[in-house]
């Protein structure tokens, strides 16, 4: 029903990450996606102040916001799961797609073209995406950082794949982040001062 977007949206509060693993602190999707953002608009800050890139820093921020939206549909699939097999995500790929249309249904006809290419892949957008990509990936590792660091050893491979997938990626602005702030997560409170 058009109109009923922004109510879907602020669904994300309900969907927690990591379904099949041990968590000693719940991670929602929508923290998820403000840590996403935030990093993607770092990264993209990185790109244009280290690399001579020039990313548009708000764009990033808003496509790492909207980036798994479409998990208040389909919540979140464990990556297990989701990379099993080529045709397992191929299929999740198409449910995510309908996902996506489903809530772009929820918007008034003049409202859709705004957000589209924030629920749904684009060219246009293409480096910004593989920023955003980087940052959900460092969203990840930093999680599995938090839960080693609260006892937990369910995380433990995790952070190994999460850590080599980061390393594969590629990313020179993910690659400066990690040398510069990263340590900073493994700091107790009154060692961030």
């Amino acid at each position: 029903m058009k109109g009923n977007f922004f109510a879907f949206i602020s669904r994300m509060k309900y969907i927690n990450r990591w379904a099949l693993m041990r968590n000693t602190n719940y991670e929602t999707l929508s923290q998820h996606s403000f840590e996403v953002a935030s990093l993607a608009h770092a990264l993209a800050v990185i790109g244009n102040r280290r690399l001579g890139k020039n990313y548009d820093t708000a764009r990033a921020a808003l496509l790492g916001l909207y980036h798994d939206a479409p998990e208040i549909i389909t919540g979140d699939m464990p990556t297990p799961v989701k990379y099993h097999s080529g045709e397992m995500r191929e299929a999740f790929a198409t449910v995510e797609r309908y996902a996506g249309e489903r809530l772009l249904s929820m918007l008034p006809e003049d409202m859709q073209l705004d957000f589209r290419p924030l629920l749904q892949e684009d060219d246009a957008d293409a480096e910004l995406h593989k920023l955003v990509k980087a940052a959900d990936k460092l969203s990840a590792y930093i999680k599995c950082v938090e839960e080693r660091k609260a006892g937990n050893t369910e995380f433990k491979e995790a952070e190994k794949t999460t850590k080599a997938t980061l390393e594969k990626l590629g990313c020179p602005e993910a690659e400066i982040f990690t040398a510069e702030f990263l340590r900073a997560y493994e700091l107790p409170l009154d060692k961030l001062k």
